[in-house]
């Protein structure tokens, strides 16, 4: 059942959502309507007497057709409901009712509704009642509705527990023989800790059912052997699947294909099917859903293309194929997908395209949208040594995206290292938030690729640059890349070194040219290198072996950087050389060490071996000492210690081609490292008394009382100032000045000095072409600039002068927060000029800003020397610009109706701050967000 809004005006569709579940299913939210009497009276009817009992304290046996007609008739404001739903069945409901202070019913403004949950036996513990408080929560804010009361039977502990674990503050009593229960709903720092640690398991859940299943069957495996199918099935076979391995064909006439059992249907297998690889063609996908749908397989990889990747009409198909695939309860790899891989001994998956032997057993986990892409890093990696713990393509990735895969690396042990190559960021503000709490356990490695949305990836549109996009990955301590070489060999480095503690860097070798390159390359990213130490030519394993083994020792350095070029013989002494850096590694650990080559193929070979025994990779040393992530999160272990996620392997080495690159990679680990320990102290968003956010709100639905949703209102300068200064942010006051007579007498109220302005659009803030004219002590120097200003200009209507006092000289620059609509709210500064204009010298932190953020804004920027005495000149209030910049993020994170503030300029003296002019736009806040409940994306 899919209601619209034009077959019921009043209907809210956007509280409709698709949810992860406690156990990695789905299901669907959505409000209860009047067509939902059967499936209303279906569900009551599997629901057991016990849990009948508990909801309405007494044998209810059946619901009466009153019953049904008050519990599908909602008028969505003081009553609602809301059904958990998977397929068109119920699994869970929950309604509020709103109620006045003596209990009864009542309208707004009452604020407090009576809620009450009710879930499937064969349903509950998977999550069900918490996602429905979650969502019903929000329709209730929505509806100006602050608090729930329950009444909850003292037996009914699961109910009880729903609610004390929510992270809402409440009340707790005992009342006629049940528990009283009372939840305001403000979110409070707990609640979305909660909210956010339920939504990191159940994604994280979802992944783990893909990538460990215990029964795979792939759907259209030709009789021939030939095609996508085939090829997938003997993948599986020849990967050694430790699990139960299945082939379907509709057509099929023989018990066994390629030597696995054979079927010619799902439903025909008559056991369970965790995961099916579908490479049917595209109009013949929805009928293999619906048979994995029907016969309870959990998930899907759909290799199939034809999607979003063909067009209109392909992207159309796209979504009804996620729309049919989550109506089962399952989650979607795909289409167009390249497949999954999955290491662990004890799975041995691989349900990709990439033919037997799969990769080795690593610590390295690589997820891709492109399935091109993803064949170049395998066998990148494969070439250079390094082992995979999993392996996600998810082509069009309708469903499981990197934001899944980051949940489930973040708990994943087998997994230290995150690479990722992203076409589209499909939620930026999730992705960096993910990205952040991942990157402080393990480091994570992204490449994005292309400055356009590819064909088959639908994604919101943002208004936000690469370089702004890449600042704020970085600030979430993603390590981001250029290009899918520097992934792999950043990736290296992090996979088997640790990270160094600074940048001094040490270099040496056997030639004096190659050292000054790669001294040159370190100055280049801004490492401090120690001046190389030639070996010379003639230098034998040993002497490599001493010197560094030295160069570890000492503690002038942090890492060390090894070049090498060619003996005469090089096959004879590559081994001996790979052996000697080993030897020194092991006897002094703790520090990172690259090794630059040229020409040394034999070189690079051994370097990357690994002496486990029969060529498997190593036992993992710490693999049963390393803290849990949530363990490492909460004590600050892996933020303060310096060292990489991953145990160092002295066994490998990693080696590259050209210095610039070795240099890159060890440059991106050392301010990775930096990151790390900043952790340790990331700050506070600070509180201010003055602050008068209750009067910024009343003021903010004032202006909006007459606003249409969607619409966007631009303050008048008088209310932008008011709002501005409730949040204690000054605001330099303007009067108009249509005529000579108006400037002088604007000039009388504000006092002298003064400043005459034009505010033409097409003169505001240039000052370059002389529409300013500043310090004017007298009347007559206020009329002669005006009559400068106009004669040169144009005429007052065009220019639309304005007065302005004058405040102390100081540097200009430019403050900004926007909210993006993928993003979320973005706090940028820079200075004022067109120089900064044209160079983009302007930094981003995402809101809410700490005070360690807004320090590292401003100081940031190119031209950062000018605020701190450049040349002599006296270091500008940069505290005060700090904290304007503080007070202007908690402004916007406080009021979702503020979506765009510009303060251009902003005034920073050797003595307090002000802004001389402000541009404030607000809108009626979305309903849902990313601090809104869990809820899948549905592009």
């Amino acid at each position: 059942m899919r209601m619209t809004i034009e077959s019921d005006p009043s209907y809210p569709a956007h509280w409709e959502a698709d949810v992860v579940l406690r156990d990695g299913g789905t299901a669907r939210i959505r409000p209860i309507t009047t067509e939902d009497a059967g499936r209303l009276v279906s569900f009551y009817e599997q629901v057991s007497d016990e849990s009948k009992y508990y909801r309405f304290f007494a044998p209810y046996p059946r619901l009466s057709d009153r019953d049904v007609h008050r519990f599908t008739h909602h008028d969505y404001v003081d009553r609602v409901g809301l059904a958990a739903t998977i397929g068109e069945e119920f699994i869970g409901t929950v309604r509020y009712d709103r109620i006045g202070p003596d209990g009864r019913p009542a309208s707004a403004p009452a604020d407090e509704a009576e809620v009450a949950f009710l879930v499937q036996d064969a349903h509950q513990g998977r999550g069900v009642a918490s996602a429905l408080l979650e969502h019903i929560g929000a329709v209730a804010r929505e509806r100006g509705i602050r608090r729930f009361a329950a009444e909850v039977l003292p037996a009914n502990t699961k109910m009880i527990k729903v609610f004390t674990d929510v992270g809402y503050q409440q009340k707790r009593s005992f009342e006629d023989g049940s528990v009283h229960l009372t939840l305001d709903l403000e979110p409070t720092a707990e609640s979305l800790a909660v909210q956010r640690a339920r939504e990191q398991r159940a994604e994280a859940r979802s992944v783990q059912r893909l990538l460990a299943p215990g029964s795979v069957a792939v759907v259209g495996v030709s009789r021939s052997g030939a095609g996508v199918g085939a090829a997938a099935l003997r993948n599986l076979r020849d990967s050694g699947f430790r699990g139960h391995l299945y082939a379907v064909n509709e057509a099929v006439t023989r018990d066994l294909l390629d030597g696995v059992r054979a079927y010619r249907t799902v439903e025909a297998v008559g056991a369970p099917v965790d995961l099916a690889v579908i490479a049917v063609p595209a109009d013949r996908v929805p009928d293999a859903v619906a048979a994995c749908g029907e016969h309870g397989v959990q998930g899907l990889v759909v290799l199939s293309a034809g999607y979003g990747d063909s067009g209109p009409a392909g992207l159309a198909r796209q979504r009804e194929l996620l729309r049919q695939v989550r109506s089962y309860g399952m989650r979607l790899i795909g289409p167009n997908a390249y497949g999954v891989i999955n290491t662990a001994p004890e799975v041995e998956l691989n349900a990709s395209l990439t033919p037997a032997p799969m990769p080795v057993r690593g610590r390295t986990g690589l997820f891709t949208q492109s399935g091109a892409i993803g064949i170049a890093l395998l066998s990148a990696l494969l070439r250079r040594g390094e082992g995979l713990s999993s392996f996600v393509s998810a082509g069009n990735r309708a469903d499981v995206s990197g934001n899944d895969i980051l949940q489930y690396w973040y708990e994943d042990e087998a997994t230290d290292v995150a690479l990722m190559y992203l076409e589209t960021l499909g939620n930026p503000r999730k992705f960096t938030r993910l990205a952040r709490r991942t990157a402080a356990v393990k480091p994570v490695v992204v490449a994005k690729g292309g400055r356009h949305t590819p064909a088959g990836h639908v994604v919101p549109g943002t208004r936000l640059s690469e370089d702004t996009v890449s600042a704020l990955l970085r600030q979430a301590g993603v390590i981001r890349v250029d290009t899918v070489t520097e992934l792999v060999d950043v990736g290296l480095l992090l996979a088997s070194q640790p990270l160094p503690a600074g940048p001094r860097i040490a270099i040496l070798g056997n030639s004096e040219s190659l050292g000054v390159l790669t001294y040159d390359a370190c100055l280049a990213q801004g490492l401090r290198p120690l001046p190389p130490l030639d070996l010379t030519t003639a230098a034998s394993p040993e002497d490599f072996r001493t010197a560094l083994a030295a160069a570890l020792a000492s503690d002038d350095c942090d890492a060390v950087i090894v070049t090498a070029i060619p003996w005469v013989s090089e096959h004879a002494l590559a081994d001996d050389l790979a052996d000697a850096l080993r030897e020194a590694v092991a006897e002094t650990p703790g520090k990172p060490v690259a090794v630059v080559h040229v020409e040394l193929a034999e070189l690079v070979r051994a370097l990357s071996a690994t002496r486990g025994p029969d060529d498997e990779p190593p036992a993992h040393p710490a693999a049963d000492a390393a803290p849990t992530p949530a363990t490492a999160a909460t004590t600050g272990t892996a933020a303060t210690t310096g060292t990489a996620a991953s145990t160092p392997d002295p066994d490998r080495i990693p080696s590259y081609p050209a210095a610039e690159r070795a240099v890159k990679a060890v440059a991106e680990a050392v301010r990775y490292g930096q990151w790390r320990r900043a952790l340790a102290d990331a700050g506070q968003v600070p509180e201010y008394e003055d602050i008068d956010e209750a009067g910024a709100a009343a003021q903010l639905a004032g202006l909006l009382a007459d606003v249409d949703d969607g619409a966007v209102l631009t303050l008048a300068e008088r209310d932008a100032r008011d709002l501005l200064a409730r949040y204690g942010i000054r605001v330099l006051p303007t009067l108009p000045a249509p005529s000579p007579d108006a400037a002088v007498r604007a000039a009388a109220v504000l006092g002298y000095p003064v400043a005459l302005k034009t505010t033409a659009p097409h003169l505001r803030h240039r000052a370059d072409l002389g529409g300013v004219r500043l310090d004017l002590t007298t009347e007559a120097e206020l009329r002669r600039s005006y009559e400068e200003l106009t004669d040169a200009l144009g005429k007052p209507a065009e220019l639309r002068p304005v007065v302005q006092p004058m405040v102390p000289r100081g540097v200009d620059t430019v403050v900004r927060s926007v909210i993006d609509p993928a993003a979320g709210a973005v706090l940028s500064f820079g200075l004022a000029g067109v120089a900064s204009e044209l160079l983009g010298d302007t930094a981003h932190r995402l809101v809410p800003a700490t005070d360690r953020d807004a320090a590292a804004l401003i100081r940031s920027i190119r031209a950062a020397p000018l605020l701190f005495g450049w040349r002599g000149s006296d270091p500008v209030d940069t505290p005060a610009l700090e904290e304007t910049l503080l007070r202007l993020s908690r402004l916007v994170d406080d009021h979702p109706e503020v979506i765009g503030v510009t303060l251009e300029p902003v005034v920073v003296a050797v003595e307090g701050v002000c802004a001389l002019s402000a541009t404030v736009r607000v809108a009626h806040p979305p309903a849902r967000g990313d601090l809104g409940p869990r809820t899948l994306p549905s592009y």
